[in-house]
């Protein structure tokens, strides 16, 4: 008796016996006609099916081999080439026709349609019983098709018909499994949301019909940007509560029990978000009054949206803050750590990234919080992520997931204009994965909450037709209800009240004096937070006179005294001050931003704490800041974000600086500034990141400044660009040329580096001979040079890569043994986290190539710890993939191992594409083969072979060629098929020096 499943994984049964369904096509294959039984299916749907627009030549003789290969599955007896009992022609295609029992699906529609004809509790068993054949999504494990999805479409209709029946007679226990099962495969279908809700509530779990609401309400906002709909709403029916604020009754219970929690000695992460005016702030404020009137300490760091705000800004008023809760004896202890830079000691100095620097800092404010936390509850807040830089993002991150006991953690942001970008949004999925966070969106007030919110704001009642006028205006948005709220208030009619934020700011601007609107313009240019001190050197306003011509400015709401800094005011909304800055003439603005950076510069004797924001400002100034004195600042803005290993920011000071000193003339700035830019763009994204023809510029002017030193840096960073980014016809160009001009030299390390040079150049083309001959000619001198203690010494970074690829040309060679002692060398110089990532790239990799997973896996995943904030995203993206690889091969879930390492290869190598393509694509394949996957380990291998053809890197082509054999003999491949592969794998390896990989084809070929 035969058995077929479709309602989840594809499964077939004869006899009682399970059968192999076969390769995924013939399985994919046999489940779509599973899916469309008693429906005819034609060969040109299943092509475009089974190959979308990679359509094979031979895909008709395919699908054919694979019809045939099912048909002997149903019935192994059956002559060759007879149609059988279940699979018939139907025309230009096939028909699957399949009895009532023997298919799942046949048997859920019976069961369905009987339930529709019957009543009452009959009718709900009928349900259930159908319900209950579904164990999955149809088809899961496979490809996505339109019959698998018109399949769970049934499937949630049903869950969605049985569940009203199901409440009605008070049976909702019956049904929850398969609703359930049905959310889980439909995360944001609210039909059947609202069912499990409505179930739920019914079967007495309220807290679990809460969860369930909460979370699909904040999976629409998130991935949808849109609210539940009625049937949500209606099935959640959510309790409120009077309270300070309107309408956030829920949210506020979220936010106080992360608080409770903290206090309770425990911790607590949540994120709010909305758009902007939403109420984020107001109503964490709520949370951080009550928090602190309870003895917590509370502590605020806001982000801002000035592009000419320091690096990590938020966390160094924050590190204050927190300072402040510890006896004044005990400041100078954390003064004189790690803490120092971003507390703005005045002689801490700040230090390129590579010495430890982010991590050490990272961990340094979580013991500070834990030290804090051991003596009263900490609630810590960061406003506006938003506008956060990368590393207090990462910053963020990183305590997320190492909260000290007794500590709060609240993050605020928007969720659109701005959207997240890529940055937040990898925040934000890090910060999802730590157990027990709480994510909270607030979307606009209804109707009636709006009307309460402009009562309260305005102490009477506005009328029902008022309320409904600003409802439809707002949109139901907080900061514009309480804006036109004030207008009405004022005797301002609301029709005649513009319908945006930046109207009602400019009509507010326009009943200022000018005195009053000059400064609030230049406040503007100086940020949210605005000090009051640097306003009056500006504008050259005594503090007096500042005082009184900023009342009317605090009057109509604009600027607004910053709690706990009565030295400082700070715009409502950033909304406000950036409607206020467009209201400034451009000519005005140029003035201004000359005169913010003069006022910086003056009135901050640590120049350097100040030196991201002087560049901003100077750059905005434009002409009429000195074009050398605005390439100097960003130079120092560049030092200071790279110390606090915000990479990304300096890279652009470094960059903007670059440009103007090279137009302005200022060849010596430009040169520094070019020789930074090299250093930080090399540990971030890889030499491949940087310019080429910038790297040339530099090089050119080295030589013109009689820097000979810093020319070979220029040309080697050029060198490893066009290795990285598999430009290998410009490499060997580069490489032939350096290893000509230093052959002759006098000076022993140029000779090496030339050697060195020529060396990577062969190991990238395949030839690991050549490599390691050029190599060993070069190894005494390049090695010493690891230190960077000789005469003539290169930069750091390029002094680990020359050991790490030292060390892989040493182990494809076959010599494991002489490579282990220069990692070893590379593992004692690496001091800070960059190193140690490197030094982790370079093992893994190798350890990967040699098939030692415990290794590559002990050395990936300390690579990773050191930077847990991904800074170094190309040496970071190995570790990644080579901890995949290590996880799959020992057994521990292959499947999604192989999936995580396509989905790092395409996020950070593949476009551009990046040196190591093929590489990676092997391995991959060695990751499907683990799961048991061979069609996708067959593709993988297709890919490593076009990279291959497409870049002409090749250095392990015999891993392909090893692999390759490994996945005929998962096929069924003959013996002597499987062995004639292995050998062409071995012989190739062994012709071309790649001993690796010949040891490993021959240890195959002998357990043949």
């Amino acid at each position: 008796m035969l058995r077929a499943d479709i309602l989840g994984q594809p499964r077939l049964w004869r006899g009682g016996v399970e059968v192999d369904t076969g390769p995924r096509q013939q399985t994919f294959l046999l489940a779509v006609l599973l899916a469309r039984a008693g429906q005819p299916v034609s060969t040109d749907e299943l092509i475009d099916l089974l190959w979308d627009d990679d359509v094979p030549p031979s895909a008709l003789n395919i699908v054919q081999k694979y019809v045939g290969a099912v048909r002997r599955l149903l019935e192994p007896t059956l002559p060759a080439r007879a149609t059988g009992s279940y699979l018939h022609r139907h025309g230009n295609g096939y028909l699957f026709d399949a009895p009532p029992a023997m298919l799942d699906l046949s048997e859920f529609r019976d069961l369905v349609h009987r339930a529709g004809r019957t009543t009452g509790g009959p009718a709900l068993d009928l349900y259930g019983r159908a319900l209950e054949l579904w164990r999955g999504p149809a088809g899961q494990g496979l490809p996505p098709a339109p019959e698998f999805a018109t399949l769970d479409d049934e499937f949630f209709d049903a869950c969605t018909a049985a569940a009203h029946l199901a409440a009605a007679l008070g049976r909702p226990d019956r049904l929850l499994a398969p609703l359930r099962l049905a959310a889980s495969m439909a995360p944001l279908h609210e039909p059947v949301h609202a069912a499990l809700v409505r179930l739920l509530t019914a079967a007495g779990h309220t807290a679990d019909a809460d969860t369930a609401y909460r979370l699909v309400r904040d999976r629409l906002a998130g991935e949808l940007g849109i609210d539940p709909g009625p049937a949500l709403r209606a099935a959640a029916a959510e309790q409120r509560a009077d309270g300070d604020l309107v309408g956030r009754d829920d949210e506020l219970a979220v936010l106080r029990q992360a608080v409770q929690s903290a206090q309770a000695g425990d911790t607590g992460l949540v994120l709010v978000e909305g758009e902007p005016g939403a109420g984020k702030t107001r109503l964490v404020e709520e949370v951080t009054g009550d928090a602190a009137r309870h003895g917590a300490h509370v502590v605020w760091g806001h982000c801002l949206e000035d592009t000419g705000a320091p690096t990590m800004w938020p966390w160094m008023r924050a590190a204050d803050r927190i300072l402040d809760a510890l006896p004044p004896s005990a400041h100078q202890e954390w003064l004189a750590g790690e803490l120092g830079p971003l507390l703005g000691k005045p002689d801490s100095v700040p230090e390129l990234p590579g010495n430890g620097s982010q991590f050490r800092l990272f961990e340094a404010l979580a013991g500070l919080l834990g030290r804090v936390a051991a003596k009263q509850p900490v609630l810590l807040v960061v406003d506006d992520l938003q506008w956060a830089d990368l590393a207090s993002l990462q910053l963020f991150g990183h305590l997320a997931g190492r909260l000290p006991a007794g500590v709060a953690l609240i993050g605020t942001l928007r969720d659109r204009a701005p959207s997240p970008d890529a940055q937040l949004s990898r925040l934000l999925a890090a910060v999802s994965r730590v157990p027990g966070h709480r994510r909270i969106r607030l979307g606009p007030l209804g109707a009636a909450d709006v009307a309460e919110l402009v009562r309260r704001e305005t102490g009477r009642d506005p009328g029902d037709g008022v309320a409904r006028g600003i409802h439809a205006r707002t949109g139901g948005n907080p900061f514009f209800v309480r804006e036109l709220a004030r207008m009405h208030a004022a005797g301002d009619t609301i029709t005649a009240v513009p319908s945006t934020v930046r109207d009602v700011v400019r009509d507010r601007v326009a009943r200022l004096g000018d005195e009053a609107r000059d400064l609030l313009q230049a406040a503007a240019l100086i940020g949210r937070d605005v000090d009051l001190g640097l306003l009056s050197r500006v504008t050259g306003v005594d503090a007096q006179t500042l005082f009184d011509r900023l009342e009317p400015v605090e009057q109509l709401g604009l600027l607004r005294p910053t709690p706990g800094n009565p030295f400082a005011l700070c715009f409502s909304h950033d909304l406000v001050r950036e409607s206020v800055a467009t209201t400034t003439s451009p000519h005005r603005k140029i003035q201004l931003h000359l005169r913010v950076a003069d006022a910086l510069e003056a009135g901050d004797t640590k120049v350097e704490s100040v030196a991201e924001r002087v560049a901003h400002h100077l750059w905005a100034a434009g002409p009429l800041a000195d074009p050398g004195r605005t390439a100097d600042a960003l130079i120092c803005a560049g030092r200071r974000a790279a110390s606090k290993s915000a990479l990304e920011a300096a890279a652009q000071h470094l960059r903007s600086s670059a440009q103007l000193a090279r137009t302005s003339g200022h060849a010596e700035l430009e040169l520094t500034a070019l020789s930074l830019l090299t250093a930080v763009a090399g540990m971030g994204s890889g030499y491949a990141g940087s310019t080429t023809g910038l790297l040339e510029r530099a090089e050119h002017l080295a030589r013109e400044l009689g820097r000979e030193q810093e020319a070979v840096n220029f040309l080697i960073s050029r060198l490893a660009a066009y290795c990285q980014g598999l430009q290998l016809d410009r490499a060997e160009r580069l490489a032939r040329q350096f290893l000509e001009q230093t052959a002759t030299s006098a000076d022993p390390m140029l000779r090496a580096y030339g050697l060195h040079s020529w060396a990577i150049y062969q190991w990238a083309v395949g030839d690991i001979g050549t490599a390691f001959e050029y190599q060993s000619r070069s190894d005494r001198t390049l090695l010493e040079d690891i230190d960077g203690n000789t005469e003539y010494s290169l930069r750091r970074d390029l002094h680990l890569i020359a050991a790490g690829m030292h060390a892989e040309i040493s182990a494809l060679h076959g010599d494991l043994d002489a490579a282990g002692p220069v990692l070893d060398t590379l593992e004692a110089a690496g001091d800070d986290p960059y190193a140690i990532t490197l030094w982790a790239a370079f093992a893994s990799t190798i350890a990967a190539l040699a098939g030692d997973p415990a290794r590559a896996l002990r050395t990936a995943e300390r690579g990773i710890a050191e930077d847990p904030g991904f800074s170094f995203r190309f040496f970071g993206a190995q570790l990644r993939m080579n901890r995949c690889w290590a996880l799959a091969v020992t057994g521990h879930d292959p499947a999604a191992a192989a999936a995580g390492a396509e989905e790092v290869l395409t996020a950070h190598l593949l476009d551009p594409p990046l040196t190591g393509l093929h590489t990676w694509w092997a391995l991959i394949a060695e990751m499907w083969l683990a799961a048991g996957r061979t069609d996708s380990a067959a593709t993988a291998l297709d890919r490593a072979e076009r990279a291959v053809a497409t870049h002409g890197e090749r250095y392990a082509q015999g891993l392909i060629l090893l692999v390759r054999a490994r996945l005929l003999a998962a096929h069924g491949a003959p013996g002597g098929e499987v062995r004639a592969a292995a050998e062409r794998a071995r012989a190739w390896s062994a012709e071309r020096g790649s001993h690796l990989f010949a040891g490993r084809a021959a240890e195959l070929i002998s357990g043949l």
